[in-house]
């Protein structure tokens, strides 16, 4: 007769473990990466919701939609507006005003700003962080980008980007020495008193093209000397009637006194 074995009472629970951990590696293994990402989101987007709750919900309301006469509603607005305003310092402000200002310190980490931008971004659907390869002015056509620049934005920014002032106290920044992600997001966002050139308007390699001639222009600089703020003919004619008349009449005067 077969001897009959007996088994360890451990035996079940050790087969069960084993199984468990090969299904849980074989998952692991061939997941969708979108499931890890959707994860992710949600990390951030919950961790951006405790910073926007700490430093941005006095003006636009614990939910997002905005308080009256304190701050707009941010639905629909979308990371790339979140990451242009906060990258460059505009927000927060420190208090309501006609436009926010530019050239200020920015207040937040990158990654802290990437999640308040993924928890405003889940408020209603809007523009994204645009990816690098539209915002690399090099593989950009500067010709093109010129054209369309010299439509679209001189008549604010001046054919030079030095920027101008606007109305009711507002002015056009200048858009040199600004990184091309923010240039881009600016043209797709349309901040303060911009219009928005979404992809209907300008495609993405439009606004790249844009990007590679304003960098063109920096990396060119002023060849004809001072350029006296790239303002146009104004700041020039006015160089050349008070500056240069006066020192020709000046000589003149000079040349009379010498005569006599």
């Amino acid at each position: 007769m077969p001897t009959l074995t007996r088994r360890h009472p451990a035996a079940i629970a050790l087969l069960l473990m084993l199984g468990l951990f090969v299904t849980g590696t074989a998952y692991s293994a061939v997941a969708p990466k979108d499931a890890e990402a959707t994860v992710s989101q949600a990390n951030d987007a919950e961790n951006g919701k405790k910073l926007f709750t700490a430093n941005c919900a006095n003006c636009h309301g614990t939910n997002g939609l905005g308080i009256k006469d304190a701050g707009p509603s941010l639905a629909g607005v979308g990371a790339a507006s979140v990451d242009f305003q906060m990258g460059t310092g505009r927000m927060p402000m420190a208090a309501p005003d006609v436009q926010a200002p530019g050239d200020i310190r920015v207040k937040f980490s990158d990654e802290e700003i990437a999640d308040i931008g993924a928890y405003v971004a889940t408020l209603g659907a809007g523009p994204a962080v645009p990816d690098e390869e539209y915002t690399d002015g090099s593989k950009g056509d500067p010709g093109k980008g010129g054209q369309i620049f010299r439509v679209n934005c001189a008549m604010c920014h001046s054919s030079a980007g030095a920027g101008g002032a606007l109305t009711r106290g507002k002015d056009a920044p200048p858009v040199q020495g600004v990184s091309g992600k923010h240039i881009y997001e600016a043209m797709e966002t349309g901040p303060q008193s911009m219009p928005v050139f979404n992809d209907a308007n300008l495609s993405p390699e439009d606004k790249r093209d844009v990007i590679a001639y304003i960098q063109g222009m920096e990396e060119a600089g002023s060849p004809g000397g001072n350029g006296l703020g790239n303002y146009g003919p104004v700041p020039e004619g006015l160089f050349v009637w008070t500056i240069g008349l006066g020192l020709l009449v000046g000589f003149a005067v000079w040349l009379g006194q010498k005569s006599a």
